[in-house]
C-alpha cells in the first residue's frame, strides 16, 4: 500500500495507519455543468485523483477521506443536472467529518477542493472549525498554485471551467471524464453584468453562468492537451506535497 485510502481500508488496517498519520486530506469537489464535453462529475472525480496522487506523495503521513462529491453550485443551477449545496449545508459536513476523524486522533486537515464556487466557503469552514474544534485545517485549490506550468501552457483571456486548463488535466488524470468529440470553445456573451464582477474586478457579486457562456464553458477545450495537463498537474503536486510536508515534520512525533 502505497497510499491510504479510507474507502479502500478495513478499520485494522486503518487502526494500524493511524500510528504514522498525522494529516487527513478531504476531497472537495461539486457535481454541476462542464459544458457539452465534460460529465458532471468532473469536479468530484479530479478532486479525487488529486488527492491520492497527493496522498502518494505523503505516505505514510496523509490518509484520504471519502470525496464530498457536491458543492456550491447555485450559479449553474440553470442548466440541467446541476446540484448545488447551501454554503451552510457544505460547512456543517465539512464539520462532521472532521468531527469524527479527530475523534480517531487525527488533528490537522487539507480541503483539497477542485470548484472555484467552494473557495470562499471553505474560508469560512476553515476558520470555524480551527476555532471552535482546536485543530489546524488548511484549504487549497487543486492545481491553483501551477502558475509556471498555466501561464506557459494557458492563453485564453478567460479561463478557469470546461477550459483547456481543466480539460488538459482530465486528460491526465481521469480522461474518461471527456467528450473528445464535442469539445468546443466557450460561446461568450458579450457584453454583460458579469464582466464586472470577475476576479480581480473592483466590485464582487453573485451572477449565473448563462449570463457569461451560452454553452456553459469558457476558454477553449479544442486546446487542451495531455502533456499540459501532465506539467500543471504535477507542479502543483510539487508544491502542495513540499508546502505540507513543512506543516507535517513540524510535528514532534515525526523523526
Amino acid at each position: 500500500m502505497n497510499c491510504y485510502e479510507l474507502t479502500k481500508m478495513t478499520w485494522e488496517e486503518v487502526e494500524a495507519s493511524l500510528k504514522q498519520v498525522r494529516l487527513a486530506i478531504i476531497p472537495v469537489g461539486a457535481h454541476e455543468q462542464h459544458g457539452p464535453h465534460m460529465v458532471e462529475s468532473c469536479d468530484a472525480v479530479l478532486a479525487e485523483r488529486m488527492a491520492v496522487k497527493l496522498g502518494e506523495r505523503l505516505y505514510p503521513y496523509a490518509i484520504i477521506t471519502p470525496t464530498v462529491n457536491m458543492g456550491v453550485s447555485t450559479h449553474h443551477l440553470n442548466f440541467p443536472g446541476t446540484i448545488s449545496l447551501k454554503p451552510t449545508t457544505l460547512i456543517m459536513l465539512l464539520k462532521d467529518i472532521v468531527s469524527s476523524l479527530k475523534h480517531h486522533g487525527i488533528e490537522r486537515f487539507l480541503f483539497l477542493n477542485s470548484h472555484g464556487g467552494n473557495q470562499s466557503t471553505l474560508d469560512v469552514a476553515m476558520n470555524m472549525i480551527t476555532e471552535e474544534m482546536n485543530v489546524e485545517v488548511y484549504y487549497a485549490k487543486t492545481t491553483a498554485s501551477a502558475k509556471n506550468a498555466i501561464a506557459e501552457n494557458v492563453h485564453s483571456t478567460l479561463f478557469g471551467h470546461s477550459c483547456e486548463r481543466e480539460i488538459s488535466e482530465a486528460l491526465y488524470l481521469a480522461p474518461e471524464l471527456i467528450r473528445a468529440d464535442k469539445l468546443q470553445r466557450g460561446d461568450i456573451q458579450e457584453p454583460g453584468r458579469w464582466t464586472q464582477l470577475r476576479p480581480g474586478k473592483a466590485l464582487k457579486g453573485f451572477y449565473r453562468y448563462e449570463e457569461m457562456t451560452k454553452n456553459g464553458c469558457i476558454g477553449d477545450a479544442t486546446k487542451a492537451d495531455f502533456e499540459i495537463g501532465r506539467q500543471i498537474v504535477e507542479e502543483a503536486l510539487d508544491n502542495l506535497s513540499s508546502e505540507m510536508m513543512k506543516l507535517i515534520k513540524e510535528d514532534s512525533k515525526i523523526l
